[in-house]
């Protein structure tokens, strides 16, 4: 039988709770990871950043 959905496929009640525990899993893994990637850059890379576009718009009019 081929399932219509991905509804018919979670609908059989096997495994679903190891689904559900695995994703969330998953999903904590990838947030905190990126929640320690962005604290544990210097807050000097930040400002660099949030200054390129500024930095970008002076060194096209030198360049003209």
């Amino acid at each position: 039988m081929i399932p219509q959905s991905f509804k018919d496929i979670l609908s059989n009640g096997e495994n679903v709770g190891f689904y559900q525990t695995l994703s969330m899993l998953i999903f904590l893994i990838f947030f905190l990871g990126i929640i320690i990637y962005v604290f544990s850059r210097s807050k000097k890379h930040y400002d660099e950043e949030a200054n390129a576009p500024l930095d970008d718009d002076h060194t096209e009019e030198n360049k003209l």
